[in-house]
């Protein structure tokens, strides 16, 4: 009973209830040991805190001030008791992701679905980026984990690695001439090239693979975001470098097409990344669990 919390908590109890017999009930002590305790507090605070009287106890003009703070810091316990518990059963906290807005919206999103149903009391931030800005988020704090595209190499990260994703060119209508040919990529160069306007990893990717096959890939039209990608090909303003996954609609209904190349385009993971040294929310776990 050394601390001096111990004995504030058995000075509270026994303000509250005006009893030591029910202040020892309360803190499953016996009441020698409650006399004790208030008996400690009042000789290291050099003070008097309660009167004696038939009922039980009542507090001295001095131990009415010291229950009025003490009372206050009781208060704050319980509550931070409570937020512990809510945090631990998911009914409050917050989510913070980041990510690219189609893996956000093609990949992530029947996931966040499932996680707001089930856990409606926590809230959840989605930071937009492309790959080194979603890292960058990570290191600083910004976010819980992030949902990028493969390969990452950093001592400082955790990636797991998810779904295969596989790139590929894709026409509308006023290509149609080209659906059965198999083309080289001069021959693709021939033709407007449209892509992702920022530094994405599948821009990096695909940048690279033309340099190793000897050809600079220069796009006449750059967008920044997917649905402009998808948008532009079906108007058939060039050629759109996109992910499959996120277009199959638009290659089921036809709209959209994929050129044959004589180049093997090699597929991509999706990682979730967290820190690697760094505990990770519940929330955060819990969701990562569900995500395949």
């Amino acid at each position: 009973m050394g601390n001096n919390y111990e004995l504030y908590k058995v000075f509270y109890w026994a303000a509250k209830t005006g009893s030591l017999t029910q202040a020892a009930k309360a803190l499953f002590l016996t009441q020698p040991s409650v006399s004790h305790a208030i008996k400690q507090l009042e000789d290291r605070l050099g003070l008097v805190l309660f009167y004696r009287n038939p009922k039980g106890v009542a507090l001295t003009p001095e131990g009415t001030i010291l229950y009025s703070y003490i009372e206050q810091s009781q208060i704050l316990i319980t509550l931070a008791e409570e937020k512990m518990a809510a945090l631990k059963n998911l009914d409050s906290g917050e989510l913070r992701i980041g990510g690219s807005d189609s893996l956000f919206k093609h990949y992530l999103l029947p996931y966040l679905e499932a996680f707001i149903q089930k856990h409606p009391g926590i809230r959840l931030h989605l930071n937009h980026g492309t790959t080194p800005e979603v890292i960058a988020f990570l290191k600083e704090g910004r976010i819980d984990l992030g949902v990028v595209r493969m390969p990452i190499v950093d001592p400082q990260l955790e990636v797991r690695e998810s779904i295969q994703l596989q790139d590929c060119f894709v026409a509308g209508a006023r290509y149609a001439g080209l659906k059965d040919k198999v083309l080289t990529l001069e021959a693709l160069l021939e033709h407007p090239i449209i892509l992702f306007s920022r530094n994405s990893r599948a821009r990096m990717a695909i940048t690279e693979l033309f340099e190793n096959y000897g050809h600079a890939l220069k796009p006449e039209i750059e967008v920044g975001s997917v649905d402009l990608l998808i948008e532009f090909a079906r108007k058939g303003l060039g050629i759109s470098y996109v992910t499959r996954e996120f277009i199959a609609k638009e290659l089921e209904e036809g709209s959209l097409f994929e050129i044959q190349l004589d180049a093997l385009l090699p597929p991509t993971h999706v990682g979730i990344m967290t820190m690697r040294n760094m505990p990770l929310s519940i929330a955060a776990s819990r969701f990562i669990g569900m995500v395949r």
